[in-house]
C-alpha cells in the first residue's frame, strides 16, 4: 500500500506531501481571517465585487434554490445568491472555522441567518448526501484544495439532477506582456500589502504562488467535463486575471 506521505503536492512553489496541504492551508486562512474582507478590496482594488456580480449575472439564482458555497469563508457568494434569488437558502462550507466566524459577524449573516447554514468541512469529502443542492459554487478556493478533480467529482455528487456547477478563480492572462505585468504587481505588491494590512507577508505569498500553479482555463474546463458536466463553459474576466467556469449536471 502506497505511503499517502510519499505523494505530494504544490503549496504555491513548495512540494509537500499531499497529507500536510490542508492543513498548511487552514493556517494560512486562519492567520488571515480577520482581515481577509479588508485586503480582497485591497488587492483587487475593489473589482473581486465586479467579479462576484458577474458571477451572479450569468448563475441567474432563482427562488427557492439551494446553494452549497464550498470555500465560502466570510459569506460573500451566498449573501450575493440569496439577495439575487429573494428566497433560497445557503450552506456556507470552509475547511477553516475563523473563516466563517468572520462571516457570522457580517450584518448580512444576521439578516439572512433563517436562510444560512455555517458548515465546517472539506471539498474533498463533503458531508451531504447525493442530489441535495440545486447549485454549487466555489470562489477563490479551488486552487487551495488539495485534489481539485476529488473536490469537482463531489460538486457533482451532491448537485441534483438539472443542478448547475460555478467556479470562480483567478486564472491565466492569454498575453504574455499582460501576464509579466500581472506577475510583477502580484510577486512584489501583494505579499507587502499583507504585511501592512495583515500583518502577514507570508500567506499571502503563498496565496499568489497558488495563483500560478493553477491550471489554466482549457485545462481546468477538462476538469470540470471529466467530473460528469455537460454544458461546460467559461468566460474570461479582466482579460484572464480571473476566470468563471460553469457546469451543468443533465
Amino acid at each position: 500500500m502506497a505511503d499517502e506521505n510519499k505523494t505530494t503536492t504544490h503549496f504555491g512553489f513548495q512540494d509537500v506531501p499531499e497529507s500536510e496541504k490542508a492543513g498548511r492551508v487552514q493556517g494560512v486562512f486562519s492567520s488571515v481571517a480577520s482581515k481577509y474582507d479588508v485586503m480582497n478590496d485591497a488587492m483587487s482594488f475593489g473589482i473581486h465585487r465586479i467579479w462576484k456580480d458577474a458571477m451572479m449575472d450569468w448563475l441567474a439564482p432563482r427562488a427557492g434554490q439551494k446553494l452549497l458555497d464550498v470555500a465560502g469563508g466570510t459569506g460573500d457568494i451566498s449573501f450575493r445568491f440569496l439577495k439575487r434569488a429573494g428566497s433560497g437558502h445557503a450552506t456556507v462550507l470552509d475547511l477553516t472555522e475563523p473563516m466563517l466566524v468572520e462571516g457570522r459577524k457580517r450584518a448580512e449573516a444576521n439578516a439572512m441567518s433563517d436562510s444560512l447554514d455555517w458548515v465546517v468541512g472539506d471539498a474533498m469529502s463533503l458531508p451531504f448526501e447525493d442530489n441535495t443542492f440545486d447549485v454549487y459554487t466555489i470562489s477563490f478556493g479551488i486552487r487551495n484544495v488539495t485534489r481539485p478533480q476529488e473536490a469537482l467529482n463531489e460538486a457533482f455528487r451532491v448537485l441534483r439532477p438539472g443542478g448547475r456547477l460555478m467556479v470562480l478563480e483567478f486564472n491565466q492572462i492569454p498575453n504574455d506582456l499582460m501576464q509579466k505585468v500581472y506577475d510583477l504587481y502580484s510577486f512584489n505588491i501583494i505579499p507587502r500589502m499583507g504585511k501592512v494590512i495583515a500583518n502577514d507577508r507570508d500567506s499571502y505569498q503563498y496565496l499568489v504562488e497558488s495563483i500560478r500553479k493553477f491550471p489554466d482555463q482549457d485545462t481546468f474546463l477538462s476538469m470540470v467535463r471529466q467530473a460528469g458536466f455537460e454544458n461546460a463553459k467559461y468566460r474570461n474576466l479582466s482579460m484572464g486575471i480571473a476566470c468563471l467556469h460553469s457546469g451543468w449536471k443533465i
